[in-house]
């Protein structure tokens, strides 16, 4: 569930804080009074693209920060670990977002996250639903998810999918060999010169570096044998190298070690060093010795070093690369070479693959329809409760050329009353109706959905009176197996929340600031009596206890 939100200079929100709970929570307050920036908050955390006009004048940033508390992190540590990010600890997930005019940066538990690794993660968190949103029910390809999920459709499906990406992919290949012939020419002369030049060069991991270091060497060689002369006479050769200075030293140290007891070790140390600045005297002579120019030799390395940027600047930048591009190369053209048997392979196993897809898209449609009927009387079951008794809601399916989501066309109808013919849901006008289908179908999927948070922003718009009661109920019962925010101008739906929340506008010092209160007993009904438009009289307030009274007498579909 979503645990808490914090918003900083986001809009007239200054420094807000929300303690959310599970269950059902309720955000109400006035026209205006900020309760969209709570939403555009949690928005701008699963993925938003952000607006730097959003940032609080006279402020040089904004910030919102979310934590969730995952009861069973598996599937969102699955997703973290897939983007290469540390698991929850504790089974909290913790989102910071801040925005700047000139930028900004995304954290998932500490470590920076792109854009869509955001929405990716925040999509298996939060299913938001706008004023608006009903009306991606209209879509056929929605419908269809709907159905799915309704049906626990998806191993079907996804075999499904697999089998029509597999055909897509020889279709694309087939494509590819499918030229005309002067382009096939000229594509294999391309080929083979690639294949030649490369394989000439005879290049391998390594020997690149190796090449490097000696060049190195060879191209330096004079200076080497000048530099390695001076060090091998100031070690042993000189008349006051460093060898004959230690020698000079060990008859005074024979001396000073029978009158020092300490003086013994330095006498054994001052032999091991002579005789280690004479080895190391050796051996700097013995490597500079063994270093020619050999000028044939450097003209060799020269050429070696030349073709290897050569082939680098033209096929990858690195070694590997323009060995990948050997192995590309010599495979495409083996292809065209082969053209025809190409072809005929790849027709031969689409064929395969096309009645494989017949037989998994026949299986998913059978599913599907099975489906089709429950769902219909679900949703119109929920639709009785929510106000229209008689009604009928229906899922249609038909057959449709092969895609890759299925062979089936789905189409929602709806008939609001008694003896009225089915319509499709598209063609429906009223918001309102549209509303409490969208929160029937979100009911009806809710113990189908493992989605933890469920985000409703006024889809209870264009209701009231007794359809209020019900829409508070359905969401009630849907918080029974989720977390449910609401945001909602109509006191009989807020009277149902188990945490209720009230956004006001406050002025101090001629600067307007966004403040959220968490409500208790007394202050919850002053709220639900102002959303009844009488204030606190007497009245207003009698009727908001009242109100909550039939809210916690009804228990939750």
């Amino acid at each position: 569930m979503l645990k808490s939100l914090r918003v900083r200079n986001l809009a007239v929100a200054e420094n807000v804080s929300v303690e959310f709970g599970p269950g059902f929570n309720v955000i109400t307050g006035e026209t205006g009074a900020g309760k969209s920036i709570l939403v555009g908050a949690l928005a701008l955390l699963l993925g938003e693209r952000a607006d730097k006009t959003l940032i609080r004048t006279g402020e040089e940033l904004c910030s919102v920060e979310a934590v969730f508390e995952l009861p069973d992190p598996r599937e969102i540590n699955g997703i973290l670990e897939g983007l290469g990010l540390p698991p929850c600890e504790g089974g909290l997930l913790v989102f910071r977002r801040t925005i700047r005019a000139t930028g900004g940066q995304i954290l998932v538990n500490d470590s920076p996250v792109t854009l869509q690794a955001l929405k990716q993660i925040g999509d298996a968190l939060v299913d938001m639903h706008g004023p608006h949103d009903h009306q991606s029910l209209f879509r056929t390809d929605a419908q269809l998810a709907v159905l799915d999920a309704f049906g626990r459709c998806g191993r079907e499906r996804e075999a499904y999918a697999e089998t029509y990406a597999r055909i897509r992919d020889i279709e694309r290949r087939k494509a590819e060999l499918s030229m005309a012939e002067a382009d096939l020419a000229q594509q294999v002369d391309l080929l083979e010169y690639r294949v030649r030049e490369i394989e000439k060069a005879e290049i391998r991991e390594g020997e690149e570096e190796e090449v490097r270091k000696e060049h190195l060497v060879r191209g330096n060689a004079q200076r080497i044998l000048e530099l390695a002369g001076h060090v091998a006479g100031a070690l042993t050769e000189q008349e006051a190298c460093a060898f004959n200075a230690l020698v000079a030293a060990q008859r005074p140290m024979e001396e000073l070690s029978r009158l020092l007891p300490a003086a013994a070790e330095w006498r054994e140390e001052m032999a091991q060093l002579a005789a280690r600045v004479q080895e190391l005297g050796v051996s700097v002579a013995r490597e500079a010795e063994a270093v020619e120019a050999e000028p044939a030799r450097l003209e060799w390395l020269d050429q070696r070093m030349a073709t290897y940027q050569k082939l680098q600047r033209k096929y990858g930048g690195t070694v590997a690369a323009v060995l990948e591009t050997l192995e590309t190369s010599r495979t495409r053209l083996k292809d065209l070479r082969t053209r025809a048997e190409q072809v005929a392979a790849l027709d031969a196993e689409a064929a395969a693959l096309r009645a494989e897809l017949e037989t998994r898209g026949l299986a998913l449609r059978k599913k599907r329809a099975a489906a089709a009927g429950e769902l219909g009387e679900a949703v119109t079951g929920e639709l009785e409760f929510l106000g229209f008794p008689g009604s009928a809601f229906a899922v249609e399916l038909s057959p449709r050329t092969p895609e890759a989501d299925g062979m089936d066309h789905v189409e929602f109808g709806f008939a609001p009353n008694v003896g009225e013919a089915m319509r499709p849901l598209r063609l429906i006008a009223s918001s309102g109706e549209i509303s409490r289908l969208m929160l029937a179908t979100k009911a009806v999927l809710a113990e189908h959905d493992r989605m933890p948070v469920l985000v409703f922003d006024e889809i209870d718009a264009n209701l009231g009176g007794e359809m209020g009661h019900a829409v508070g109920r359905e969401l009630a019962g849907v918080a029974t197996r989720h977390q449910v925010i609401c945001i909602t101008h109509l006191p009989q739906v807020a009277a149902h929340g188990t945490l209720h929340h009230a956004v006001r506008k406050v002025v101090r010092d001629g600067r307007t600031f966004t403040q959220v209160d968490r409500l208790e007993e007394k202050a919850r009904i002053e709220e639900l009596a102002r959303m009844l438009g009488s204030g606190d009289s007497r009245a207003a307030l009698a009727h908001a206890v009242e109100m909550l009274a039939r809210a916690r007498r009804k228990t939750p579909r």
